[in-house]
């Protein structure tokens, strides 16, 4: 998949899905559906602004539930032939949605097609809507509608609508399998395994300290039984912990770490997919190793149960 920031780099003509896209989650997969499926040898492209227009505005980072390397992943999963990863300055925000339309859309990306979804907006002061869109391309631009919840399974609240900040409430409250269907994939943490301080190892449970992308969105804090990809064929079942460790450290560094359940090698400088499954307890302060141990022994029975 070709990935740019400079639109004279561009292939053309292109189908253009648009939107933030944070997560690929199955109400984007809506949105980017027909630009993948269109039959006039159109270049499938996904045209998304880098930073988000609100981290512009506001200079406060976003943590991402997809950074960017994650999103060209599974992107490219998708069938989508090039990401358009907009710069977004000064210049492209003063643009109105016309001048959005003629500068961007028609001229340097030739869009033959638009795919959006219902409340997308776009130009200055997000002024442009999907009507603006309407009187350019007509038949030619395809509106995706609210997606809920109960459109892809059964649920007691039907009205949750598959969006990146419902993934993100899921996810912050230990809900994986409600975040895994909102997706429409388990959510995952990549990142490469780091020398730690080898507690684990001393305790009789060595675990790979994983190290993520600074833009990476975390769930909550605790245990969780996972599975590890990119070890072999098959994904190994594992315990994970993300926390401070207040057991066995004085510092307030978060870490992540990874005991494989059914593994025996040497992991650093690997790069690990890790897979949530299922959330298992919160993460909390031991009287002493001895019990902190103990606990660990019952997590990772408990995940063995949940993962062969």
């Amino acid at each position: 998949m070709l990935v740019i920031s400079d639109l004279s780099k561009a292939s053309t003509p292109t189908a253009i899905a648009m939107g933030n896209f944070d997560g690929i989650h199955r109400g984007h997969q809506c949105v980017i559906a027909p630009v993948v499926g269109n039959t006039e040898n159109l270049v499938s492209t996904v045209l998304t602004f880098n930073p988000h227009p609100q981290e512009f505005f506001t200079g406060t980072s976003r943590l991402l539930l997809t950074p960017i390397a994650e999103k060209v992943v599974q992107l490219e999963a998708l069938g989508v032939q090039q990401l358009v990863l907009l710069p977004f300055d000064r210049e492209i925000a003063k643009l109105t949605p016309q001048e959005f339309m003629q500068q961007i859309l028609i001229e340097r990306l030739q869009a033959r097609s638009i795919s959006v979804g219902f409340n997308f907006r776009f130009g200055c002061q997000r002024c442009g809507s999907v009507e603006d869109l309407r009187a350019m391309w007509g038949d030619r631009l395809h509106i995706v509608s609210e997606q809920l919840m109960h459109d892809v399974c059964d649920t007691s609240d039907p009205s949750i609508r598959i969006s990146s900040s419902a993934i993100r409430r899921a996810l912050e409250q230990g809900e994986i399998d409600a975040a895994r269907t909102l997706l429409g994939r388990p959510y995952s943490l990549i990142g490469n395994v780091v020398a730690g301080q080898q507690m684990g190892r001393k305790l009789g449970f060595p675990t790979a300290n994983l190290q993520l992308p600074p833009q990476k969105f975390l769930p909550r804090d605790g245990v969780y039984a996972v599975q590890v990809l990119r070890l072999g064929d098959k994904p190994l079942p594992a315990v994970m912990n993300i926390g401070m460790r207040p057991t066995v450290t004085g510092d307030r560094a978060r870490t992540i770490e990874v005991h494989l359940l059914d593994w025996d090698g040497d992991l650093y400088g690997r790069e690990l997919c890790v897979n949530l499954v299922k959330f298992l307890r919160p993460e909390q302060k031991f009287e002493s190793l001895e019990a902190l141990k103990q606990q660990i022994t019952i997590d990772c029975e408990l995940a063995t149960k949940l993962l062969f």
